[in-house]
């Protein structure tokens, strides 16, 4: 047997390491040459949309601003960063004592956006700004997915209300997050607890098929659940015949029962006829919620459905097919002077960019203006850039639950002032054009 001692367990970190590599070897090379506190200007956008989604909603920068203002390198990071072999005392003892000085601008979260918005702008020297370039992406990338694809959701939905469930179906933090973006574009509720505990989205859940066949029969299952939830509830009704769960599910509970939930088979036509055999038992109230893989798509199909609501679970953390709202972060000023790479495929524009939305005397949504030159005003122009940080401090509110109510209610605006064409859910270009000045 060894006498070598097992090595200590790692100590815990914050997000200063959930970031690439390559930002610090970057890092230690401009504090090397002299070059690590120009000032910088890095924007973060997407150069399209994902393949035929009509606009995008920024989600995330609420968090991002959480672990911004915990992105720092203490004993516990410093010493993983020596075990990998970033072992430049100069870069050590900089990231020892940082902590972000600079400025954020951005849309506000919750805001529609097209390609070439600028969704968020670091103003700050490269040694700090660099270093949140991974974090800001993660973020933003995935949380904007999550929410333009339940975006298009709540709009195939036509204001019956959708329920976030998809906890089971991604990574667990990742899960937090997709409530979270799900909740700020319209959806009702989360099964999420823990998205309810940190941003107080509303929760919800009452049992699973394990729960039915754990009893002797579905009449005491169903029996179980009304004694401990109330008449409220919402009970489960397809584990064995959907027609005799409906009938034994009144039996139990009465006409007044909340709700019973559909979760396989031919949605359109069960929901009908579960509708109609409710109301003949005098059920009349009982609501009908639907589950099974939906997605935009699905919900659409079933509109014409006698359906009260719907649950979403792997779509809609998966972005629909969509994972990434795809957003780079790019420099795009230095000390003043305009810069941009010309890569085929992947050019950026230089210059910090000013956005203003356009709108018709109706308040419909006309075009975006993004431009580095000045942007002359018109009537009905909205500024969509606004202050996040400055100088290392968040200038808005920070408790998480106030900041995503605001960014629900700053979304519910936003969207109303499209087109009515970006409702499509078929393939299509963006419903409104980025325009420079």
């Amino acid at each position: 047997m060894s006498d070598e001692h097992p090595p200590p367990a790692p100590g815990r970190t914050g997000p200063a390491l959930l970031t690439d590599r390559y930002e610090l070897t970057m890092l230690a090379a401009a504090l090397a040459d002299g070059t690590a506190m120009r000032d910088c200007v890095f924007e973060v956008f997407a150069r399209r949309l994902p393949h035929g989604r009509r606009y995008g909603v920024l989600a995330g920068t609420g968090r991002l601003l959480e672990e911004l203002a915990a992105f720092r390198f203490g004993a516990a990071e410093i010493d993983s960063l020596r075990a990998q072999g970033l072992d430049d005392e100069r870069l050590l003892d900089w990231l020892a004592g940082f902590s972000f000085s600079g400025d954020v601008d951005g849309y506000a979260e919750g805001e529609v956006f097209f390609p070439g918005s600028p969704v968020l702008t670091v103003r700050a020297p490269f040694a700090e700004g660099v270093l949140l370039e991974t974090l800001a992406l993660s973020v933003l990338n995935h949380d904007s997915a999550i929410a333009s694809a339940a975006a298009r959701m709540v709009g195939a939905a036509c204001g019956r209300p959708c329920i976030e469930m998809g906890s089971r179906r991604t990574h667990e933090q990742a899960a937090v997050a997709a409530a979270r973006a799900a909740y700020l574009v319209g959806f009702s509720a989360s099964s999420n607890l823990a998205a309810g505990q940190r941003y107080g989205v509303p929760t919800t859940g009452t049992s699973a098929h394990a729960f039915t066949l754990l009893h002797d029969d579905e009449a005491s299952a169903f029996r179980a659940q009304v004694a401990a939830l109330g008449v409220g509830t919402t009970l489960l009704v397809d584990t064995y015949d959907v027609t005799q769960g409906i009938r034994t599910a009144v039996e139990v509970a009465g006409p007044e029962l909340g709700a019973i939930r559909l979760d396989s088979g031919d949605l359109p036509s069960l929901a009908t006829a579960a509708r109609a055999q409710l109301d003949s038992l005098g059920a009349t109230g009982t609501r009908v919620i639907v589950t099974s893989d939906l997605d935009e798509y699905a919900i659409a199909a079933l509109q014409a459905a006698p359906v009260d609501g719907y649950g979403v679970g792997t779509s809609l953390v998966t972005g629909s097919g969509a994972p990434t709202a795809g957003m780079v972060y790019k420099l795009v000023e230095r000390d003043g002077v305009p810069v941009a790479k010309n890569s085929e495929g992947k050019r950026s524009v230089g210059g910090r960019k000013q956005a203003v939305r356009r709108h018709d005397p109706a308040g419909t949504v006309t075009a975006e203006v993004v431009s580095s030159a000045p942007i002359e005003p018109r009537d009905g122009d909205r500024s969509l850039v606004v202050p996040l940080v400055r100088g290392g401090r968040p200038v808005l509110p920070t408790d998480p639950a106030r900041a995503l109510e605001a960014a629900r209610e700053h979304h519910r605006r936003s969207r109303e002032a499209l087109p009515a064409e970006a409702s499509a859910l078929s393939r299509g270009e963006a419903v409104v054009e980025t325009l420079g000045a």
